[in-house]
């Protein structure tokens, strides 16, 4: 793949490639390419957004805050300094025009009931701002692709609902009642209050569902909850007028038959794609590891792409075949299968000392096989 050849010339320190500028950072600036030649790969288009996130210096959590309005502006959220971050977006942005990407503005709007426009920078200014919000396009998408994904990216986003984890009290009415909230200034609002107390509740599971009652309601929102265990608000469903909850049923009684048959084609076709990737990764994980049993490669490569694992190889630079995140894989199955690692986890011992105790180990193996 093009996209890999390109990262391992970086790594050489190749600066005539044109990415990275002569005499720029070093480190930082392949970081910065990694995060955004993933993010290319994934959706045909990358970020500022993506690139701070990939760094490891924006949780994706503290993104959400932001676009609930509970962050006067991004950069607040940025663990690393204003310097390292303006650093990072000019690589980001010299990047971008190296590589002939097209520059598309979007306009970022918080998912509040006045959809006021969301701020990125401490200072404001506009040229700063309007850096932040131009997205990069892949030149391969046509015209009109691109035309659609600008329209689809400005699009107001949806209202959201929290179905809160604390006691709270509505900054309107001072209601103590406990139920759902939406965030306003200057502070939560409840239901009733914010005019949405008519609206039902729709939980998520049925997909079809789901997408014809938000087709027919008027009004609606989604509903969201912080989960501690994974550090950020996932969707638990939507509110809809009770008109369209009603219209929806019956539109999906009526063609159950024919949406089960193309349930039935579509999981065929994923499982397809996801042995094709794992096939691919497999190939590719044999040449950073040319002493690597061909088995034993194949059997990493099925295991990190596994659907729904959550695993390296499902992430955006897995799917990108990106070296680093192969590495990682490779490193995650000869810590459990060639060293005592399991066993130490066993007998109680921390996760990072076990890890400390097997790293010669591990490395002892992976050397074994980079070098044949």
């Amino acid at each position: 793949m093009a996209n890999i050849a390109d990262r391992r010339v970086l790594r050489a320190g190749d600066v005539a490639y044109g990415v990275v500028p002569r005499g720029s950072g070093g480190k930082l600036d392949r970081r910065v390419v990694q995060a955004a030649e993933a993010a290319l790969a994934e959706r045909r288009f990358a970020t500022s957004i993506d690139v701070l996130v990939g760094l490891g210096w924006l949780e994706p959590r503290r993104v959400d805050d932001w676009r609930l309005g509970r962050i006067p502006y991004l950069e607040a959220a940025v663990i690393a300094s204003l310097g390292k971050t303006s650093t990072a977006m000019k690589v980001f942005r010299q990047w971008a025009a190296a590589r002939g990407l097209k520059s598309s503005e979007t306009a970022y709007v918080a998912r509040t009931r006045d959809r006021r426009p969301l701020r990125f920078s401490k200072s404001g200014d506009e040229a700063i701002e309007r850096a932040y919000r131009t997205h990069w396009v892949s030149p391969e998408l046509s015209e009109r692709r691109r035309a659609r994904l600008a329209e689809r990216q400005s699009r107001p986003p949806e209202l959201v609902v929290v179905s809160p984890l604390k006691e709270w009290t509505c900054s309107r009415c001072g209601s103590e009642d406990g139920g759902w909230l939406i965030i306003e200034d200057p502070g939560p609002v409840c239901m009733a209050c914010a005019d949405m107390d008519h609206l039902v509740f729709l939980p998520s599971g049925d997909a079809a569902l789901t997408r014809r009652a938000k087709q027919n309601s008027r009004l609606s929102a989604i509903v969201v909850r912080f989960s501690r265990a994974r550090k950020r608000y996932e969707r638990q469903g939507i509110l809809v007028t009770e008109e369209a909850l009603e219209h929806a049923e019956q539109e999906c009684l009526a063609d159950e038959q024919s949406r089960a048959q193309r349930r039935e084609r579509d999981a065929a076709r994923r499982a397809g794609a996801d042995l094709e990737l794992q096939g691919r990764m497999a190939v590719e994980i044999g040449k950073l590891f040319p002493g690597c049993p061909a088995g034993r490669a194949e059997a990493i490569a099925r295991h990190a792409a596994q659907p729904g694992s959550g695993r390296v190889g499902r992430s955006a630079a897995g799917r990108a075949l990106d070296p680093r995140a192969l590495e990682l894989a490779v490193l995650a199955s000869v810590r459990h299968h060639d060293t005592e690692y399991d066993e130490l986890l066993m007998s109680g011992l921390d996760r990072t000392l076990a890890r400390d105790h097997v790293r010669d180990q591990a490395k002892a193996v992976l050397d074994g096989w980079r070098h044949g």
